[in-house]
């Protein structure tokens, strides 16, 4: 599997350890627009989400034996950083609505991740993900199941630095941890203790055109 044999690679070169620094993510985008008369409210119509894994997440999963892929038309690449292996993930931003004011609203993405164990053929995929700034929570849904809509990371705005231009919104340095739910469904899968809730899994980005 490709993802799995370039893991093992630059695990390989860098001499596989359980520490990383984890890069901070960007973004490019496509445009949307302004909605009705609200000129606080605008309607996304494209851009991109990014997450890179925080340190020690690539060669904890690859110990493990678990192999995350990014699902089209999402992508994924693999760098080796401070001697150590980060995963960087993009989704394509799919709509949305966001108050530029507040920083509320959702943002809609299409792709996803799948983690598969290819040593026993175990996997469980997340996809079709929604940003609520609001909430400051991301969900996803569950093995292609749209009823399957859960909580997977909830997300940290502490550190983030915002930009705003006349037609275009970027969130840099948000912290990514996974939630209960999610924690619980990785573990579940794959007889694993390895996931735990509020583990830092990466540092998200996000840029957004209206």
């Amino acid at each position: 599997m490709r993802m799995f044999k370039r893991l093992a690679v630059a695990a390989a070169a860098a001499g596989i350890v359980l520490g990383t620094t984890a890069g901070v993510a960007s973004a490019s985008t496509t445009g949307a627009h302004r909605e009705g008369g609200a000129t606080s409210v605008v309607r996304l119509t494209g851009g991109q989400t990014t997450l890179t894994t925080a340190p020690g997440i690539a060669a904890a999963l690859l110990g493990h034996g678990i192999v995350p892929l990014a699902t089209l038309p999402a992508t994924e690449g693999v760098k080796t950083v401070s001697g150590g292996v980060a995963v960087r993930f993009a989704f394509p931003v799919s709509g949305g609505r966001v108050n530029l004011k507040q920083l509320t609203g959702t943002i809609d993405h299409s792709g996803g991740i799948l983690f598969i164990a290819p040593a026993s053929g175990k996997e469980i995929a997340v996809s079709d993900f929604v940003i609520n700034l609001k909430e400051r929570v991301l969900t996803a849904i569950v093995n292609g199941n749209p009823k399957a809509r859960v909580p997977l990371l909830s997300l940290s705005l502490a550190g983030a630095k915002i930009a705003a231009g006349k037609h275009a919104v970027a969130v840099s340095g948000i912290v990514a941890r996974l939630t209960k739910t999610a924690a619980s469904a990785l573990d579940a899968t794959f007889g694993t203790s390895l996931f735990k809730a509020g583990l830092e899994l990466g540092t998200a980005g996000t840029l957004v055109k209206f």
